[in-house]
């Protein structure tokens, strides 16, 4: 491995000191599959009180000290740096209750969750893999270390982590890890959403979303009980060759690697299970789903403590999927630009283009639709036309010299920004004077 400055001076710090320093874990994988590393975890046969000591005049922060690991601030960079350790009984399925700190690397590697992570390098031995982890990058596979049961049940967020694995790196799940997920899915109750939402996010970006979706239903309901309802709902439709949540996997995969619109993708069609009926020739409909899927997706992002940009741009996506199908003007375009930023109406186009394709048809329209919304979008940012108050050419200063209130002032604009958008005055001063005077 090439390593950086500010970890080999970590590293020669250590063995300076009669110790041994490892890069481990996902720094170790990415190499291999010849990645640049992100950052660099280092695993030590140090005790916490002898790192502190080698390390006595760098900046150190000890938030994890009870449990083996220091943060070390070498060159500007945060490192973690972790004593070799056994880990002790885990009652909550996330944390052990002691850890038991040793001076053998077998130790530490066979604690760790998935062989493709269980490797380490040291300048002498070079790779060291005691669970068969090269062999599983080489076979694109995520297998637990050891028995996947007691992986699971001593952390259940390393199921979350396992999809997101085989996801993002495209990997399948070795037959044992994958029964085991499905047996023990309902341990990620036990789990912080917080956490369970920043996997999920990544899961969703990763290039095998669609397969590990379809895989791996029983986990997506229990983190997302609003999915249950979609899996295999059959749309008994013309237009839909795939049942519901089908269709979402596919949606998901189809739009590009952004999680604002990968999220959406998924949520779209959550309202489709409360609003299904047949008419008399048996096809299937789904009038006023879309209110539905909206009502679902701000219940789900609220529990999975969604920032508040992220959940108004989640809904507003699952809001307007399905609103712009055939012709649409230039002015319904301005009255979204009103309301909304022209990266959030392009990533609405995203969204009907990849819900049109995954439907299995030919439904020309809606690409057409998007084309159609992307291409007025752009053209307004390049001609940037009057859509905010602020872009008015009188402001506030101009209706109090007219005598109105300063009360009215606000709505009064509101209403000449209507007017100018959807194109029944310029926005000319004169001409917006003349309208104020009557």
């Amino acid at each position: 491995m090439n390593l950086p400055s500010y970890i080999t001076v970590l590293i020669e710090r250590l063995s300076e000191c009669g110790f041994s320093g490892y890069p481990v874990g996902g720094c170790v994988r990415d190499t291999l599959l010849g990645k640049q590393p992100g950052d660099y975890d280092l695993t030590t046969n140090a005790t916490p009180q002898e790192m502190l000591a080698v390390f006595s005049d760098f900046r150190c922060i000890e938030t994890g000290l009870k449990h083996g690991t220091l943060t070390v601030v070498s060159e500007g960079n945060n490192v973690e740096i972790t004593a070799f350790r056994t880990d002790g009984e885990y009652k909550d399925n996330r944390h052990p209750t002691a850890v038991t700190f040793t001076r053998k690397l077998s130790d530490d590697l066979s604690r760790r969750d998935f062989t493709v992570n269980a490797m380490a390098y040291g300048r002498e031995e070079g790779i060291v893999d005691l669970f068969g982890g090269r062999e599983d990058l080489q076979n694109k596979v995520i297998r637990c270390v050891g028995e996947p049961d007691r992986r699971f049940n001593e952390d259940a967020l390393r199921i979350m982590r396992a999809l997101r694995f085989a996801a993002t790196l495209d990997f399948e799940i070795e037959k044992d890890t994958a029964d085991s997920i499905h047996r023990n899915v309902k341990l990620l109750e036990n789990i912080s959403v917080e956490r369970i939402f920043v996997e999920l996010k990544k899961l969703l970006c990763g290039v095998g979303a669609q397969r590990i979706l379809l895989q791996f239903p029983d986990v997506f309901c229990c983190i997302l009980p609003e999915i249950k309802g979609i899996v295999g709902l059959v749309q008994h439709n013309p237009h839909h060759l795939y049942d519901v949540y089908t269709h979402t996997a596919k949606t998901v995969s189809l739009c590009e690697a952004d999680p604002v619109l990968r999220l959406a993708a998924l949520f779209h069609d959550f309202g489709k299970a409360d609003t299904f009926s047949q008419d008399e020739n048996g096809v299937g409909h789904f009038y006023n789903h879309r209110e539905y899927s909206v009502q679902k997706a701000d219940k789900a992002l609220k529990r999975l403590k969604s920032d508040n940009a992220t959940r108004r741009t989640v809904l507003f996506l699952v809001d307007w999927h399905d609103r712009l199908f055939g012709d649409f003007t230039e002015k319904t375009v301005k009255r979204l630009l009103r309301t909304q930023t022209a990266e959030e109406v392009l990533l609405l186009a995203k969204l009907m283009r990849a819900d049109s394709k995954a439907t299995g048809t030919r439904m020309h329209e809606t690409c057409e639709s998007a084309d159609r919304l992307e291409e007025i979008v752009l053209r307004l940012q390049s001609e940037k036309p009057c859509l905010a108050v602020t872009d008015l050419a009188v402001n506030g200063h101009d209706l109090l010299a007219l005598g109105y209130e300063p009360k009215t002032i606000g709505n009064t604009l509101k209403h000449l920004l209507e007017a100018v958008t959807d194109g029944k005055i310029e926005n000319k001063k004169e001409d917006l004077l003349a309208v104020l005077k009557k």
